[in-house]
């Protein structure tokens, strides 16, 4: 399941032809907005991938959960894995309360990564240079920024661990 913009469905996509290609045998279903399968659904691809759609949300991650988790119920044969973006933090739950393996695809940069991974170097090197001093926020806006990008930080490294 990618998050639904452009960069995230093609670097789930590409994963899912890789893992096709690899293994004949295996089933994937590649769950997209009913909007995207519209901008994708007549672009080539293994026989063994097949899409599925959710309805179509306001870009907001957080509404997509249920609809992913109606779609789960419906689909024969039943869900074995699923790989999701990054993005999409309600996944998680959904696999834990289903006992579904996840795997979590960052579709980001590898630079964008590494910002992130040596954030507390550069806070430390050059502090007067982070955005949010520049701008003077010092308020729980700033510290609840330093606080997600520092879970984002945490959860990527046990991620590749």
């Amino acid at each position: 399941m990618p998050f639904p913009c452009q960069g995230h469905i093609n670097a789930l996509m590409s994963l899912c032809k890789l893992l096709s290609s690899r293994k004949h045998n295996l089933l994937i279903t590649f769950v997209v907005t009913e909007e995207w399968l519209h901008c994708i659904g007549s672009e080539p691809k293994p026989d063994n991938i097949h899409f599925a759609s959710i309805p179509t949300v306001i870009e907001r991650a957080n509404t997509m959960e249920a609809p992913f988790e109606q779609l789960l119920d419906r689909l024969e044969p039943p869900v074995a894995r699923i790989i999701a973006d990054f993005e999409l933090q309600w996944s998680f739950g959904v696999g834990i309360r289903r006992n579904i393996p996840l795997a979590s695809l960052w579709t980001m940069s590898a630079s964008f990564f590494s910002s992130l991974h040596h954030y507390h170097v550069f806070a430390q090197a050059q502090p007067q240079l982070l955005p949010l001093h520049l701008i003077g926020l010092r308020t729980s806006t700033s510290i609840a920024c330093y606080a997600l990008i520092f879970m984002l930080t945490y959860l990527c490294l046990f991620l590749i661990k």
